[in-house]
């Protein structure tokens, strides 16, 4: 079964190999047609610390690391800089 990849912006590295990473879903509302946002924190298995906060990262899921922690960070994909993306 193949894992899941998500796409996602590290907010919280306060935890020893450990990022919080938010993911923002957009999804169109069932009834009224309108395009609403829900953002959802992961905590991702981070080895080296080597991601900071504010970085654009792809996470997968893996098997549990710890009691909250079922996601690894596959790499960085742009860092973000005063809400302006730059792709790396």
């Amino acid at each position: 079964m193949p894992r899941r990849i998500l796409q996602g912006t590290v907010t919280s590295t306060a935890n020893d190999k450990t990022v919080v990473v938010e993911v923002e879903r957009r999804f169109r509302h069932p009834l009224y047609g309108k395009f609403v946002k829900q953002n959802k924190k992961y905590k991702a298995h981070d080895e080296n610390n080597e991601f900071k906060v504010g970085d654009i990262v792809a996470i997968e899921e893996h098997r549990p690391i710890s009691k909250t922690k079922s996601w690894i960070v596959k790499g960085r994909v742009g860092v973000s800089k005063n809400d302006e993306v730059e792709v790396a």
